[in-house]
C-alpha cells in the first residue's frame, strides 16, 4: 500500500535554464543573459549575408519640438550607460555598435515629417480626440510611403499630452498604438513608438536603450538571439483569437492568428484572416475543423517556404484555450505529415501558489527557483516560468525580475502528442526567452502565445487582411 496521504503533492524538480546562442562563430557564443551575450558575441544574424545594414536608417514624425528629442535619442544609441535599475542582470548599455556591430542614422530631411504645433490644441479640443490624432497620424505614415526606399523603421514622437486620444473602448474599441502598427504594416512600414513620458523621460535610461536598440536591431531585419537546444527541424506555432465588431448590428467575429518561427530564429511570420461561423463558450472563441485546418495548414506553408519545401519533423502548437475535438482533428489532419505533433494548452491564471522552505522550514528571502516542475499526470504539470533565476545575474547571489509577490506557475497541459513531456515543458520555458521586444531575461509566457495575442490585437484593427504571411517585426 503507498504511503502517500491524499493531500500529498508529487515530487518536483528544476529544469536547466535555458541558454541561448549568439553569433560569435565558436561553440562558446551562448549564454543564459541575453544582454551579456549580446556584449560577448554579437547578435546571431551579424553574419549573416542579407543580415542587417551597417547603418540603420530612421525616419521621423513628430512635432518640432519632439523631433528634436528624437534626434537625441539617436545620438543616445552610441553613448554608455549605466544601469539606475536591474543592476543585479541588466549589465551597462554599451552603445549599439558595439553591443549589435551597426549604427543608427537619422535618414534625413527627405523622411521627416514634421507635425503642426497647433496639433495638440486640435486634439484635446475634439469632441472626438482618438479620431483628430489618428488622421494626423495616418497621414504622416501614408505620406512617408513615398520615400521608402530612404528609411528602414520609422520613429513616431508620441506626446504624452496627447493622452486623452490614447484609447477609446465604448464606441470603436480604439488603441492608438496597436491601430499605428496596423497601418504601418499594411504599408510594409516597420514603426516605434516613442512617447515622451516613457522612452525620452523614463529614469533608466539604460533600460531604455537596451530594449529600443534590440527591438531597432530586429524591425531591421535583424535576429538577436535563438534558443541553444532546441531540436532541428522543429516549428513552434502559437495560436489566439480577437473578437472584432462587424460594420453593422451584428454579433462580432473572430480574428485568428497563427505565429510561427523555426529553431534557427528564422520565418518568423505570421498569418491571420476572419474567421465567420465561430463558435463561442464562455468569453473564448473555438474554430471548427475547417477553420483549423486551414490556419494550421497555412502555417505549416510559412515553414516549408523558408526550408526550400522542407517539412519539420516536429510541431509543438500552443494555445492558451482547451483544444477541442474539432480543433484537434483540424490540427492533425493538416500536419498528418510530420513525425511527432503535440498540441498544449498554457494557463498563466491557475490559482496554483509556492514557496521555498529552507532547511530549517522557514520561508526562504527568494521565491520558487524558475524552471521548477511539478507533474499532476501524465499530461500536465505545472511550470514556474518566474522566480528566482540566479544564472543571469551579473555578481552572483539570487535574482528575482519581477521584485516581489509570490510568483504563480503555468499550467502545462497536452491535448494531442507522446513525446517525452519534460521536453515538451524544456521548450516552453525556453521559449519565455525568446520575446525580442523586451531586455528582461524572461517573460512569464512563451513567445508563441505573447506575441500571437498582441497580433491577434492588432491585425483586428486593419482595414483589410490580405491572405499572405505578414513578418513578426512590422507589428513589434
Amino acid at each position: 500500500m503507498s504511503s502517500l496521504r491524499a493531500f500529498d503533492l508529487p515530487a518536483h524538480f528544476k529544469l536547466k535554464e535555458p541558454s541561448l546562442r549568439f553569433g560569435s562563430p565558436d561553440d562558446s557564443n551562448v549564454d543564459t543573459n541575453p544582454l551579456r551575450g549580446l556584449i560577448r558575441h554579437g547578435p546571431y544574424s551579424k553574419t549573416w549575408i542579407a543580415g542587417v545594414p551597417d547603418q540603420i536608417r530612421i525616419a521621423m514624425i513628430g512635432q518640432k519640438s519632439m523631433m528634436d528629442r528624437m534626434r537625441g535619442l539617436i545620438a543616445d544609441f552610441e553613448t554608455t550607460i549605466r544601469p539606475r535599475d536591474g543592476a543585479a542582470y541588466r549589465p551597462d548599455y554599451p552603445g549599439m555598435s558595439r553591443g549589435f556591430g551597426v549604427h543608427p542614422v537619422a535618414s534625413g530631411t527627405s523622411s521627416e515629417i514634421v507635425l503642426p504645433d497647433r496639433l495638440t490644441e486640435d486634439v484635446l479640443r475634439a469632441e472626438k480626440p482618438y479620431v483628430v490624432l489618428a488622421d494626423a497620424l495616418q497621414r504622416a505614415i501614408t505620406q512617408l510611403h513615398a520615400t521608402r526606399m530612404d528609411f528602414d523603421v520609422v520613429f513616431i514622437g508620441i506626446d504624452a499630452v496627447w493622452e486623452p486620444a490614447f484609447y477609446e473602448r465604448v464606441e470603436e474599441d480604439f488603441n492608438l498604438h496597436d491601430y499605428l502598427k496596423a497601418i504601418g504594416a499594411s504599408l510594409g512600414i516597420s514603426v516605434q513608438l516613442i512617447r515622451s513620458d516613457k522612452a525620452l523621460d523614463y529614469h533608466c535610461r539604460a533600460s531604455v536603450m537596451w530594449r529600443l536598440a534590440i527591438a531597432l536591431y530586429t524591425k531591421a531585419g535583424g535576429v538577436p538571439w535563438v534558443l541553444d537546444e532546441i531540436a532541428p527541424d522543429t516549428a513552434f506555432i502559437g495560436i489566439d483569437y480577437a473578437m472584432r465588431r462587424s460594420n453593422d448590428d451584428g454579433p462580432k467575429f473572430a480574428i485568428a492568428c497563427a505565429q510561427v518561427f523555426d529553431a534557427e530564429g528564422s520565418g518568423l511570420e505570421f498569418i491571420a484572416y476572419e474567421a465567420d461561423n465561430v463558435r463561442v463558450y464562455g468569453d473564448n472563441p473555438y474554430l471548427s475543423h475547417a477553420q483549423m485546418f486551414k490556419i494550421i495548414a497555412r502555417s505549416l506553408t510559412i515553414y516549408q517556404r523558408k526550408h526550400n519545401g522542407g517539412l519539420p519533423k516536429r510541431v509543438l502548437v500552443h494555445k492558451n484555450t482547451e483544444f477541442r475535438d474539432q480543433e484537434i482533428d483540424g490540427c492533425l489532419d493538416a500536419l498528418s505529415s510530420v513525425e511527432a505533433v503535440e498540441l498544449v494548452q498554457v494557463q498563466e491564471d491557475t490559482g496554483w501558489r509556492g514557496y521555498r522552505v529552507d532547511r530549517k522550514g522557514k520561508i526562504a528571502g527568494y521565491p520558487v527557483a524558475r524552471g521548477t516542475l511539478m507533474p499532476l499526470g501524465s499530461h500536465e504539470a505545472l511550470l514556474w516560468s518566474r522566480g528566482d533565476l540566479p544564472e543571469v545575474t551579473l555578481r552572483g547571489g539570487g535574482f528575482y525580475k519581477e521584485g516581489k509577490g509570490i510568483p504563480s506557475p503555468l499550467l502545462i497541459t497536452r491535448h494531442a502528442g507522446r513525446g517525452d513531456f519534460q521536453d515538451l515543458c524544456r521548450d516552453t520555458l525556453g521559449l519565455t526567452k525568446m520575446d525580442w521586444n523586451n531586455d528582461g531575461p524572461y517573460d512569464g509566457m512563451p513567445v508563441t502565445l505573447n506575441y500571437a495575442g498582441r497580433l491577434a490585437q492588432i491585425v483586428k484593427r486593419m482595414p483589410e487582411l490580405k491572405p499572405h504571411p505578414y513578418p513578426v517585426r512590422l507589428f513589434m
